[in-house]
């Protein structure tokens, strides 16, 4: 069975629009699966859908004239004239056939869709001349209310936090705090998540973490000392939620500064990790420069990284906030700190295992310094006092 992401409907607004849509994120996310509904829910039969790791695909897009590639489409029945919804999934295999697409586009009515398994990637493969022809969707594990879909247990999310935690419930609590549980250490993998033997789980996190390994690190970089680069993704796994010395980190691995700068840029590109930036609200010296580090999804913590409670519970709470908005972090050198600041509406948002009272009096303080009227405490168990929200809510 096919379960519906939430980006699903925005997608489906771009069906009428002119603009190249590109759909990426890491692999095995589900962009494929995705992009297939978008397609069987286009009514026209002038439509194909081509997977470009098939080198036989490829060759249809491996023309001199760009105009002949339409000989090669009437195979599939496709026909020139009208509109015409052109798929190509997995377009880093077949690089080249960007220029074919820039080409149609620019001459024919051509929607295409694309999928891609790296930003990095993206970035160099979509030149500057598809500026304006083209619209990026990322895709990514998933959250738990889109994993509350795949275990048949939906249910609605409120988007305001103030009405998150007016609106918490003990007993729904109860209900889903096993669903979490599972989500917390299993992650957000689609395969992952509908898999319901535990054994297989981890056997299909191996063979996700290997796949991207051997078919983006392997393809994609250009690092001579392979081993030193898996090294260094092991040793993040194990800092998740916490602030990246760089220094520190070439130091364990036995590199450069600059070694450890490219690693860590190339993982973020291909979205094995994020880097959460420091909030300043003004120029002051006294905080902390350094970005924190949260890994993709929560099931290769737990199955390759080994790390607290708390940084799990973190790192899961960042995956589901980030699609609120942008984020930051607040700490000052002399230790108060936030784990998380939502710039649009300004909000202060603090995870905690269990927190108390006193937690969010401190939360309090610290806000107040720094001109935060709005904060909130994210807890894996259940307060019904004002002020904290459960993860289960987010």
């Amino acid at each position: 069975m096919n379960y519906s992401r939430k980006i699903l409907g925005h997608l489906k607004k771009q069906l009428d629009s002119p603009e190249i849509v590109v759909l990426t994120g890491m692999r095995r996310v589900g962009k494929t699966t995705l992009l297939s509904m978008l397609f069987e829910d286009i009514k026209s039969s002038n439509k194909v859908f081509l997977d470009l790791s098939n080198p036989l695909n490829q060759r249809i897009f491996e023309e001199t004239d760009y105009n002949n590639i339409w000989s090669n489409l009437k195979t599939f029945g496709i026909k020139s004239k009208g509109n015409v919804y052109i798929f190509l999934d997995e377009i880093q295999d077949a690089p080249d056939t960007v220029k074919a697409v820039k080409y149609l586009y620019d001459h024919y009515k051509i929607k295409f869709f694309l999928t891609g398994s790296s930003s990095f990637y993206l970035k160099n493969l979509f030149p500057e001349s598809l500026s304006g022809r083209k619209v990026i969707f990322e895709l990514f594990p998933l959250d738990f209310e889109e994993f509350l879909i795949f275990k048949d247990n939906s249910r609605n999310f409120h988007q305001d936090f103030n009405l998150k935690q007016k609106n918490k419930n003990s007993i729904e609590f109860e209900r889903l705090k096993k669903l979490y549980d599972e989500y917390l250490y299993y992650g957000g993998f689609p395969q992952v998540v509908i898999e319901e033997d535990l054994d297989r789980k981890r056997m299909w996190l191996e063979d996700i973490f290997k796949s991207y390994f051997e078919k983006d690190v392997r393809s994609l970089a250009d690092f001579r000392e392979i081993n030193l680069f898996r090294d260094t993704i092991l040793l993040l796994l194990k800092r998740a939620g916490n602030k990246v010395e760089i220094s520190k980190l070439a130091s364990e691995i036995g590199v450069s500064r600059e070694t450890i700068y490219s690693y860590i840029y190339f993982l973020n590109g291909t979205y094995f990790l994020f880097l959460l930036p420091p909030f300043t609200k003004s120029v002051d010296r006294e905080i902390s420069s350094l970005k924190k580090v949260y890994i993709c999804d929560n099931g290769f913590i737990t199955q390759f990284g080994q790390t607290d409670e708390g940084s799990l519970f973190e790192n899961a709470v960042f995956h589901n906030l980030k699609k609120y908005g942008r984020l930051n972090y607040y700490q000052k050198y002399s230790g108060s700190e936030i784990d998380f600041i939502l710039l649009k509406e300004l909000i202060a948002l603090e995870s905690r295992v269990t927190a108390n009272i006193s937690d969010l009096k401190s939360l309090e303080r610290t806000c107040k310094n720094i001109g935060i009227k709005k904060y909130y405490i994210i807890t894996k168990n259940f307060s019904p006092a004002d002020g904290f929200i459960p993860a289960t809510d987010i």
